[in-house]
């Protein structure tokens, strides 16, 4: 099985970007005599709930600027935890030890919660047991773009792992979760049985940690105008606005 190669150099104009306009949606509507295409690169892992939020922020924000612009989405790979084995580790044990404390873990875990709720996401983060190695996820990813269909694969394994607390270390699971949406499910079998897209999966996260990028989720629109955490709606309207002035000046 072969992939294509990766589009290297999406975020090569990452640290130029100063945003300057406030305008907003009405004005853009009546400026523009059709829709502008806005491309956004998303660097995230599925095991990141900051990853999960800050993608439902930027759904709102394209939904409430649909009228002006159309979206092209692509994913690129980011392990938050490439040390863990391929069987996973234990979720509660691995997170106390990361932030030093049970009684931390516990408030970090309830306030990702509540910010999550306030988005209409459902974490069940209590009955997630474990923390799995992403990698044969992220290839699974890279496979979806050969038929177009990323943002349904991404949005199944968020669910899986925050909502549905499936165990992502189980090769079964994550060949039902990506025939669920709508992948091949024997294709996925035969990937994930392979080393395919191992190679390319390095490359793209070689070029992110060159590129200084070491947490995750960041946003990359038109190439040029990042977006870093899980900000606020209103934070991706405006940099669509002025990804899409820039555009049209240029």
């Amino acid at each position: 099985m072969k992939f294509p190669p990766l589009r290297h150099g999406i975020l090569a104009c990452f640290y130029t970007a100063e945003l300057k306009f406030s305008l907003r949606i009405k004005s853009y509507q009546s400026f523009f005599m059709q829709k502008v295409l806005i491309r956004i690169g998303i660097v995230c892992d599925v095991v990141c709930p900051w990853s999960y939020i800050g993608k439902r922020r930027l759904e709102k924000a394209m939904e409430l600027t649909a009228d002006t612009f159309d979206f092209e989405i692509e994913y690129f790979p980011f392990e938050l935890n490439p040390h863990i084995p391929d069987e996973g580790v234990d979720r509660r044990d691995y997170l106390i030890r990361k932030f030093g404390s049970e009684l931390k873990f516990h408030e970090l875990t309830e306030h990702v919660n509540r910010i999550a709720a306030r988005e209409q996401l459902r974490f069940n983060l209590e009955l997630q047991h474990t923390s799995p190695n992403t990698r044969n996820i992220h290839r699974i990813i890279l496979f979806a773009r050969e038929t177009g269909r990323q943002v349904e694969v991404v949005e199944a394994f968020f669910r899986a792992y925050f909502t549905d607390a499936v165990d992502l270390t189980r090769i079964e699971n994550l060949v039902d979760i990506a025939a669920h949406a709508g992948l091949d499910r024997n294709k996925i079998a035969q990937l994930l049985h392979s080393s395919a897209g191992k190679v390319e999966i390095e490359m793209a996260e070689k070029e992110l940690k060159d590129l200084g990028i070491t947490s995750v989720p960041l946003f990359i629109v038109e190439h040029k105008f990042p977006i870093a955490g899980a900000q606020s709606v209103e934070a991706f309207t405006r940099t669509f606005e002025e990804a899409a002035m820039v555009a049209h000046s240029s």
